[in-house]
Formats: C-alpha cells, sequence, structure tokens
C-alpha cells in the first residue's frame, strides 16, 4: 500500500526542524532535501507530480511550499529575492509550533483581507509562492522545443553566464553527455566541463547521475546536469559523492531563474510609480 504524503499542514514542524537544522537559512531545494532527510520519506511519497498536465512540482515539494508560505504570514518565516528563506527572531524563539493554529490564523488574516479588498483575491491562484511563470516556462521547454531547441537554448545559457568554446555534441551512446565548455573563473582559472541537459518531468534519479559520470571520467574537471525537472534526494547525494568527479545539478526551477536573469525568453515589467514634491512648487 503506498505511503500517504502529509499534508501541507503537518509539513509545517518537520519544515521548521529542518531549518533549524541547516542552521536557520537554506534554499527551496537545501530545505527539501533536509525534510526528506529528517522524515526519511519513501519513494511513493516522492514522486508523485502535484499534477501531471500542468505542473513539473511534485506533490511534496507543492506541499512544502504552502506550508512555507503559511508560516511565513504566520510570522515565523522570511525570504530574500534570491529565493533564500529563514528563520526570523520569532521563528528562532518559537520552540512548539501548532499548526493547526497557524491554518486558523492565516485562514482568518486572509478572510480579513478580501473583505477590506472588497471580495477581491488576497493572492492570483495557482502557485502558493506567485511562482506561476516558471510553471508556464517549463512547460513550454518540455512542449514546444526539440531536443535540439533544448540543447541550443543550454548552449546559450552557457555562454551568456560566460562558459567558452561551447559546444553541442549529442552524439547517441555517448553516456548522455550532450556537449562541452570551459568555464572561466575571473579570467585566471578555467574548468574544463561536460554537460548534460534533459527536457524531463519529474525527478532524475542516482542512476542517471552514476551513468553520466561514468562516461565523464578523464574528460573533463566538472560535470554540470541540467533539466527541466528536479533531482531525487539521492540523486543530489550520488553528484556530490566523495572521491567522485564533482557534477553541479541545475534543476526546472534554477533554470527558470537564470533565464531570467539573463534575460533570455523571459520580460521583467516594472511599475511606474509617480510621487508628487509638494515643495518644488514652493519655489516657482
Amino acid at each position: 500500500m503506498p505511503a500517504k504524503i502529509p499534508s501541507y499542514d503537518r509539513l509545517m514542524i518537520p519544515l521548521m526542524a529542518a531549518l533549524r537544522a541547516l542552521g536557520g537559512s537554506g534554499s527551496v531545494e537545501e530545505i527539501y532535501n533536509k525534510v526528506v532527510e529528517l522524515e526519511k520519506f519513501p519513494e511513493d511519497v516522492l514522486s508523485p507530480l502535484h499534477d501531471s498536465e500542468t505542473s513539473n512540482d511534485t506533490e511534496i515539494g507543492y506541499r512544502l511550499a504552502w506550508a512555507r508560505t503559511y508560516l511565513k504570514k504566520y510570522g515565523l518565516l522570511d525570504n530574500s529575492s534570491r529565493g533564500v528563506w529563514s528563520l526570523n527572531a520569532k521563528g528562532l524563539a518559537t520552540e512548539k509550533l501548532d499548526h493547526q493554529e497557524v491554518v486558523r490564523f492565516v485562514r482568518a488574516m486572509d478572510k480579513k483581507s478580501r473583505t477590506e479588498s472588497k471580495g477581491e483575491p488576497v493572492s492570483p491562484p495557482g502557485s502558493p509562492e506567485g511562482d506561476d511563470w516558471k510553471q508556464k516556462l517549463i512547460s513550454i521547454l518540455i512542449q514546444k522545443l526539440s531536443p535540439a531547441a533544448f540543447e541550443r537554448l543550454v548552449q546559450r545559457l552557457l555562454r551568456e553566464s560566460g562558459f567558452t568554446q561551447v559546444e553541442v555534441t549529442g552524439r547517441s551512446g555517448d553516456g548522455g553527455i550532450d556537449g562541452r565548455g570551459i568555464a572561466r573563473i575571473n579570467g585566471f582559472m578555467s574548468f574544463h566541463v561536460l554537460f548534460q541537459c534533459k527536457r524531463y518531468k519529474g525527478s532524475v534519479s542516482s542512476g542517471e547521475v552514476r551513468d553520466f559520470r561514468g562516461a565523464m571520467v578523464g574528460r573533463a574537471d566538472k560535470g554540470l546536469f541540467i533539466t527541466t525537472g528536479s533531482f531525487s534526494p539521492s540523486a543530489v547525494k550520488e553528484a556530490t559523492r566523495d572521491g567522485a568527479p564533482p557534477i553541479d545539478l541545475v534543476n526546472g526551477e534554477e533554470l527558470a531563474e537564470r533565464l531570467k536573469s539573463l534575460d533570455l525568453g523571459v520580460q521583467r515589467e516594472t511599475v511606474e510609480v509617480v510621487k508628487i514634491d509638494e515643495r518644488w512648487f514652493d519655489g516657482i
């Protein structure tokens, strides 16, 4: 019988424990992996997608996002524009958490906000953290781009990120290696990098990371695995295994953020704010 996926409110306490174990702050991926480690979730809890048609996020990841949102509204967490979540002073001082009280408080607060805004929704529907654009972008990468086009996109992404001599090889039977490039650090040091890019829904397994490493051994200093999906906790461990050539992992959300920061297929709009300087008119 498959294990039951915990509801978002029951993930609040493990989430707080994970942040404490991480030293008080962590990225979404770090928090996810630490919760999985602490709770020892089996594969049948980790693998289901939230919505196989419209979402690339796992159900457990989606519920953890709601848990973060509720804890932030309750006043225990803060998050930065770079996607790092942290326990604030109140969160650090909270030793025991009543997840049901958190839900009651936030729902009452949202109800009051809706009343004050005359029935307008407090936040857009969909993603709990307002990241609907990421899911839309990932869907486009999966559904509209051919494998060759996705490889060209990664090639452009690496070039825009400072890589040189970026080539797409993409030969079958080459252990999944799709290309190579040279990463330069401050103009002095350079690393030869082999990369694999996979349009994927769901989690990349440790076996796929292991196969990639086997293909790159002796041919590069580092490996780079880019996917529109996510990486299983075992894949993350495999990528950083002691004594093995290191492999950097970029999941779908990180890929979307990188495309946004480089303005590659993503446009950011700013809202004009007009302020009147009343003192200026005193000099007329």
